[in-house]
């Protein structure tokens, strides 16, 4: 029997996953590498990846407090173990950030706890004027430099990209406050920014230009997140024990973990990197689950990816960004990929430094099937998703060859999307196999859309275990399966499979765009070795 050991899961607090001995994945080393390297740092990550808890451990390691990093490497390296005064400024605390009165309450009480101890000048109202003196004042009180930590700078932000005008609001505020950073140079030590994205241009982030952003710097790509080498070594036992729990092989369980919570590249040199939270949520429960996309549903990208007119297939691995514009959100150009990328939603995929720009795809199946499953409904406007029963009866029904029955749920599906949808200018093609494709994929299907012949492009192609489906679509509204049916004998779709093995089924769809769904379908089975 193994011992269970406390992973720490929900603990952002350094101090207290020290003091209650809880399984802690040595990051101190990056402490040492970043006083090494200059003063003033910025670090995009996801969120739930590990920022909070570096952040902690920074303002611990500032304090003095050479008690709680005894083991770790830090307190080998480290010879000068100096006390300096610390902001520890968290917006991920709270609630939502709803109205200007939330943003204005976090800000007094990060600036008040403060005051408490270094004082508050009389006439200093602003926000901005308070922490510029709290920090001039602190520095000139201990006779030492100060170090700032700012841990999700950009929370409040992010909760109002759906709310323009309070968003702006928050701008206003952030910039003015973000800006005595920059203003207080002389009496800082040290200063370390985390966020999910960067502002960038004439937003709250102009006024931190002068950071340095590690965010996709090699040397630090692993300083959030759990690597492989981490999870073998530091998580050996809790893997074992998973693998006894669900009685499968230590190697089957390491396959699983890499399949739904690996894949993660935070620079083009980057190792994979696993995401924590869910990683660690699924050896304590022994359980696999999409822990990490259960705590956030990211409805404001999902709404920027429709609004574009977004092809969803890209989005497996075709989705090409220019180098320079990967880690910033740019707010005249609200293109949604950035973000996606730093929100962790997609992830590098290739590098090609000739043309500076990379590749990005799913990072994961939890990213994959957990993104798809929230952009359903909104692309469809039904406020209707796959359920876990209609996903597993047609599931079931594509398996046993029964495409009568999964065309007319099919059907159905398009049906019950709201008629006034027609009038909209994304009705067109491309939207309409974005949710092809959607459903296809949240059902565990292997699906290809747009498949690339000799002689032109299949619409999906939807592989089994036993049977491949060729799916062509005639969109207009004149169109005909039997159109689509010759197409696929036109273009030699069938080649490339002949010598497979499987079941081969070609499907010839007609879809109407005027009335905004399926309206025939015929289906050929050329090949039928084996019961479906």
């Amino acid at each position: 029997m193994i011992t269970r050991r406390k992973l720490p899961i929900g603990t952002q607090d350094f101090a207290t996953l020290r003091k209650e001995n809880m399984l802690y994945v040595d990051k101190t080393p990056f402490i040492a590498a970043l006083q090494n390297a200059g003063r003033q740092f910025f670090l995009s990550r996801p969120r739930r990846f590990g920022k909070s808890l570096f952040i902690s451990s920074l303002k611990y390691y500032f304090q003095g407090r050479k008690d709680l990093f005894e083991g770790l490497k830090i307190y080998e390296l480290e010879k000068d173990w100096t006390e300096y005064p610390v902001f520890h400024i968290d917006f991920s605390t709270g609630g939502g950030y709803i109205s200007v009165q939330a943003l204005e309450q976090s800000l007094n009480y990060n600036l008040q706890r403060y005051e408490a101890i270094y004082g508050r000048q009389q006439g200093n109202d602003s926000f901005s004027t308070r922490f510029s003196w709290l920090i001039e004042n602190s520095s000139k009180q201990t006779g030492k430099k100060v170090v700032v930590l700012i841990d999700e700078y950009d929370k409040p932000l992010l909760d109002t990209m759906d709310t323009p005008e309070l968003h702006e609001q928050y701008k206003a505020i952030l910039k003015g406050f973000y800006g005595v950073v920059k203003g207080t140079d002389e009496f800082l030590k040290f200063v370390f920014i985390t966020g999910v994205t960067k502002f960038s241009r004439v937003s709250v982030f102009s006024d931190l230009n002068h950071l340095n952003s590690i965010s996709m710097m090699p040397e630090y790509s692993e300083i959030c997140g759990i690597t492989e080498k981490e999870l073998l070594t530091d998580l050996q036992p809790e893997i074992q024990a998973f693998a006894e729990y669900n009685q499968i092989s230590y190697d089957q369980t390491v396959a699983e973990l890499k399949k739904h919570f690996d894949g993660y590249h935070f620079s083009e040199y980057s190792a994979d990197i696993y995401n924590p939270f869910s990683l660690l949520n699924t050896l304590e429960k022994k359980k696999i689950k999409f822990y990490w996309y259960e705590t956030g549903t990211p409805t404001f990208m999902i709404k920027m990816l429709k609004n574009n007119e977004f092809d969803l297939p890209d989005l497996e691995n075709d989705v090409v960004v220019d180098g320079n514009y990967i880690d910033n959100y740019r707010p005249e150009s609200p293109d949604p990929i950035p973000v996606m990328f730093q929100s962790g939603y997609l992830t590098i995929k290739e590098y090609c430094s000739d043309g500076n720009y990379y590749t990005l795809g799913f990072p994961n199946e939890e990213v994959k099937y957990g993104f798809l499953n929230q952009v359903l409904p909104v692309y469809a406007e039904t406020g209707y998703a796959v359920t876990t029963f209609s996903a597993l009866k047609m599931n079931l029904e594509l398996k046993k060859g029964n495409i009568e029955l999964v065309m007319k749920m099919l059907q159905a599906f398009y049906a019950a999307m709201p008629y006034d949808l027609q009038e909209k200018r994304y009705r067109n093609e491309h939207y309409y196999q974005s949710i092809f494709y959607t459903i296809f994929t949240l059902l565990g299907q292997y699906i290809r859309s747009e498949v690339r012949f000799a002689e032109g492009r299949a619409d999906a192609v939807v592989e089994t275990e036993k049977a491949v489906f060729i799916f062509e679509f005639k969109m207009d509204t004149n169109a005909s399966a039997a159109e689509a049916l010759q197409q696929i004998d036109d273009k030699n779709y069938l080649i490339p499979y002949r010598t497979d093995g499987r079941n081969l089924v070609k499907i010839g769809v007609a879809f109407n765009l005027e009335k905004g769904t399926v309206t025939e379908w015929l289906t050929v089975f050329c090949r039928k070795m084996d019961s479906l």
